[in-house]
């Protein structure tokens, strides 16, 4: 379980209605099962050692005889067993019947949880057979071993508290006021629930949502056991729908009559989270009962996308794309509104930034009614500008209907460097930042003469790494794209040259174009500088950077998570040289997000000083770089 994760399974084993003994060796089965896979939490469904559709059966003394022994067969066979079991049964207390989920661990049961909320509606009539445990609390005999009976009980791993399990059963999450709330503020990180939900029609999507939903409202873990096939069909069919959930993500599922699905969860992110929102405060009315021994290492089996800010399925890419653009426009519109400029000035160059700043600027004046020439697109070739980048920025204004200026700056520059004593020979960066210094003064002083708006190209990615020239690119009076991770510009960029047919051919050029600030001299005509093979490949650092700064993983995690989803793609050196890189350049660079000018939040993440990032610009990484010193 290093580094947060935590094997969690649900099982649907194939039960007989009221056959406990047959029951019993099915859930065993699938005790056993999961514990091969390395499991350290599996939830059963409700009720499986009886079957959930036992009716007045369950008034029998016979059958909840039955169940409290092969409770306490099924805790026997658990010894030795490094593994945390729900099992769902009746159990008569005094004259009440509770329905009830049993935790089970090494041969012990730790406790029963009883259902609070009782359905009798429809198809269900429990409350004929069983009691509300709401608020019930008392140590009981039970199995043969005393064991704790109630609704506030928590299962707290010894050696990682981030792992702390609660229970509540099927209509517990279905109903208004949930137990599960009250356990996730108490510290319950993950909840398994016990469920025997019938099926109809679409009701597999409502159940999806559902459980999706709470566990995103609790930030945690949601692990939901469903009954199926064994159930009478005699008025419902039972089809084995369990899910696996983390923060609103549906990480495993199965929907099928029976069956076993697994998954990591992770507690260290939920955790993070929590603490980041503020909102769980603790409960100390809840009863803490620990279980575990020493971690062991979860093979990681889930699915980490290589780039997590960019939705994998296209419908939803597309949908996002969509929506992200919306909100850039948004955005400008209201400063737009607000400022009364009579123009948008942009620095175009034919690179993915300046272009999406573009088609930005020009849906936005579309969505105000107003002409596509109040954007002003200004290229201003310097020494490393390529015929190629300059046609194709000029070719996108004219299309959109832009006003297009070209403005030389060599000129402008050599004077420069005559007047500061800098050779034109010496490509440093006084060669190169001089180039981008002087551009924002000319986008500058043409906004000012024509009451524009400059706005910003740079997007997140060049902020997270300091790739951008203090005062000069770094600067604009408006970042449309400064919440947008470089990753996604490429899937923003695309998605209008797939919706836009007029667009198409110039768009899918400046796709092909290296990223690059062609600020040094080209060679053959061909762009000479390659951004990517300075600062490291974008997909590496926005995997970094939704990693180590969004979710606040230390790095060694960070670089776990790199080697498992790029493993076909870069080799261990290469993701270990490019993850300290960039540590060094996010707290090195510091000072230039600490000073940026506004733009709009888009995504789930935005390094804006008067948002979602604040840290001092003079933090030192020391510790980060330190976390992978040795590391081959």
């Amino acid at each position: 379980m290093n580094n947060g994760f935590v094997k969690v399974c649900a099982a649907t084993p194939v039960i007989k209605v009221a056959d406990v003994e047959f029951n019993t060796q099915s859930i065993i089965n699938c005790i056993k099962e999961a514990e091969k896979i390395g499991a350290k939490v599996l939830a059963l469904p409700e009720l499986c050692i009886t079957g959930y559709t036992c009716g007045d059966l369950f008034l029998h003394k016979t059958l909840l005889d039955a169940a409290e022994k092969a409770l306490e067969a099924i805790a026997d066979a658990t010894k030795g067993i490094d593994m945390l079991i729900f099992a769902g049964l009746p159990v008569r207390i005094g004259s009440s019947l509770y329905n009830c989920g049993a935790a089970i661990y090494d041969g012990e049961v730790l406790g029963i949880v009883p259902k609070t909320n009782i359905p009798n509606f429809g198809g269900y009539y429990e409350k004929r057979y069983f009691t509300s445990g709401d608020g019930e609390y008392k140590i009981i005999s039970y199995a043969g071993q005393e064991t704790v009976f109630g609704t506030k009980i928590l299962f707290r791993h010894k050696n990682m508290p981030q792992l702390n399990v609660a229970c509540e059963v099927c209509e517990d999450l279905w109903g208004p006021v949930t137990p599960s709330t009250d356990a996730a503020v108490a510290g319950a990180t993950v909840i398994v629930n016990l469920s025997a939900s019938d099926e109809s029609v679409t009701k597999d999507d409502y159940r999806r949502n559902l459980t999706s939903g709470q566990s995103a409202k609790l930030v945690c873990g949601y692990v939901y056991a469903d009954a199926g096939e064994g159930e009478s069909t005699q008025d419902a069919v039972f089809t084995g729908h369990s899910i696996i959930c983390e923060n609103g993500d549906i990480l495993a599922e199965n929907l099928t009559d029976s069956g076993i699905i697994a998954t990591e969860i992770d507690v260290y992110k939920l955790e993070y989270e929590r603490t980041r929102m503020g909102a769980f405060t603790g409960d100390d009315s809840f009863d803490i009962i620990e279980w575990g021994n020493e971690l062991s290492e979860a093979q990681l089996t889930r699915h980490y996308p290589n780039m997590p800010f960019v939705p994998e399925n296209a419908e939803e890419r597309a949908k996002r794309c969509q929506r992200a653009l919306y909100l850039q426009c948004l955005g400008l519109k209201k400063r737009l509104q607000h400022t009364w400029a009579k123009k948008l000035v942009v620095g175009v160059s034919g690179g993915l930034d300046s272009t999406l700043a573009m088609l930005v600027c020009a849906e936005t004046l579309k969505m105000m009614n107003r002409p596509a020439s109040d954007l002003l697109a200004i290229t201003m070739p310097g020494f490393g500008t390529t015929a190629r980048t300059k046609s194709n920025a000029e070719v996108l204004a004219n299309i959109l209907g832009a006003e297009f200026r070209t403005i030389p700056i060599g000129d402008t520059t050599m004077s420069h460097f005559a007047d500061i004593g800098h050779s034109p020979d010496n490509h440093n960066v006084v060669y190169e930042n001089a180039q981008a210094r002087e551009r924002t003064q000319v986008l500058m002083d043409v906004a000012n003469g024509c009451g524009g708006l400059v706005i910003g190209t740079g997007d997140m990615s060049e902020l997270a790494l300091g790739w951008a020239t203090y005062n000069g690119d770094h600067m604009s009076m408006y970042s449309v794209n400064g919440g947008v991770p470089k990753t996604m510009v490429r899937y923003l960029v695309d998605y209008t040259a797939r919706t836009r047919p007029e667009l198409t051919e110039v768009l899918n050029s400046i796709l092909d174009t290296p990223v690059s600030p062609e600020l040094l001299p080209a060679v053959d005509g061909e762009i000479a500088q390659i951004t990517e093979d300075l600062v490291g490949p974008y997909e590496l650092h926005d995997f970094y950077l939704y990693y180590g700064i969004r979710w606040g993983f230390e790095p060694k995690k960070v670089l776990r998570l790199a080697k498992y989803a790029f493993k076909n793609q870069y080799n261990d050196d290469t993701i270990i040289k490019w993850l300290k890189t960039f540590y060094r350049r996010f707290f090195n660079q510091q000072f230039k997000r600490s000073c940026l000018p506004d733009g709009p939040k888009v995504g789930t993440l935005t390094l804006s000083p008067r948002s979602d990032w604040r840290m001092p610009s003079d933090a030192v990484s020391a510790l980060w770089l330190r976390e992978l010193e040795g590391i081959e």
